[in-house]
């Protein structure tokens, strides 16, 4: 029997996961999920590897998007490509053309032999062309890992932005300074709203984050005036 599973992953202890269990469970009612909280600080994620060891072939892993697979782009490919091999269906819902349907479809010959000579330069496009699919994978676990270094490095540069036009920055003259938590937070609202550059509306995000509705628009509004964004 094939089984659908769903996997979920956050970075720290005070994210949810609530919402990617939602968007997997709005195409896969049935998966069935696993979920755990893994940071870049440890490799160990005993969720994970309970998932993939019970796993038979056919069966089905279901990802919110690409970066909840794998946090380095080298474990994530070498995991991709190791699950194909046994059989086993990789779904990604933001990034649907990294689902191993589509990178079956890449591997699968199209290209048909003629019984002369000419099939050794038949069989070697045939090679060259998996070695760009594949390629295509290895990239796109790249660029999920660059993408989260480059939110960080652009939320550290406008803070440094703001500062030397002159803006402040967190509380006023005398008060504490911004503390890590809430620079955090706009980092992930950056990221979650569909004012900048998630998808996702305020209440939802304001859920998610587990944040009082006048601190989120007190950090949207610090976002934009000191040139977070």
């Amino acid at each position: 029997m094939e089984h659908i599973y769903g996997y979920v992953r956050v970075s720290t202890a005070k994210q949810k996961v609530e919402r990617q269990i939602a968007n997997i469970k709005k195409r896969y009612p049935t998966a069935i999920i696993f979920s755990e909280k893994y940071t870049g600080t440890t490799m160990d994620r005993p969720v994970w590897n309970k998932l993939i060891k019970g796993l038979k072939p056919r069966d089905t892993i279901v990802f919110d998007e690409v970066s909840r697979m794998s946090r380095t782009a080298e474990e994530g490919f070498e995991c991709y490509i190791d699950l194909f091999y046994q059989d086993v269906n990789l779904v990604f819902l933001k990034e649907e053309h990294l689902n191993t349907d589509v990178f079956k479809k890449a591997l699968r010959s199209n290209i048909q032999l003629t019984g002369t000579d000419v099939d050794i330069i038949l069989e070697a496009v045939d090679r060259y062309l998996m070695i760009v699919a594949k390629r295509q994978i290895e990239i796109a676990f790249q660029n999920a890992e660059q993408e989260v270094e480059y939110l960080h490095t652009r939320i550290k540069e406008g803070m440094v932005r703001a500062q030397m036009d002159g803006v402040q920055i967190g509380r006023v003259t005398g008060c504490t300074v911004e503390t890590k938590k809430s620079i955090e937070m706009k980092d992930k609202i950056i990221k979650m709203s569909k004012s900048f550059e998630g998808n996702l509306k305020d209440k939802e995000v304001i859920a998610i984050l587990g944040i009082a509705r006048n601190t989120f628009y007190k950090y949207k509004t610090q976002i934009k005036s000191s040139m977070y964004y």
